[in-house]
């Protein structure tokens, strides 16, 4: 994760960083802790909006997430990086793998800057 996190960093020095504990308003665990960098305005079906980070990572029991929003379509990030960036699975916002070495960076990288311009 601290790999991961320093190649974020690098790439996205300027982003605003996010950190999530994984626990709703009362205190209850509702997700895996995340790391967030940037900023995405989601806009839910009722019209109310809501800041949340551009691009996210989380440790989880399967391995590691790295989590872009912002993509128009959903099938988007597996048709372009799907085949090509290692041993991970890539679903319309998420790509998850059980560590670094099974992945492309270079195309992580490209992934992820893609998902930011994309997100503009």
């Amino acid at each position: 994760m601290q790999r991961l996190h320093d190649f974020l960093l690098n790439i996205l020095p300027d982003s605003q960083l996010w950190f999530l504990d994984g626990k709703d308003e009362g205190g209850k665990v509702v997700a895996n802790p995340n790391i967030g960098y940037g900023l995405h305005t989601i806009t839910y079906a009722d019209g109310k909006t809501r800041e949340f980070f551009r691009v996210g990572i989380s440790a989880n029991t399967k391995g590691i997430s790295v989590y872009l929003f912002g993509f128009n379509d959903k099938t988007y990030l597996s048709k372009t990086y799907g085949s090509i960036i290692g041993k991970a699975s890539v679903t319309g916002y998420c790509i998850r793998f059980k560590n670094l070495n099974e992945i492309n960076m270079e195309v992580l990288k490209v992934a992820v800057m893609d998902g930011v311009k994309q997100g503009q």
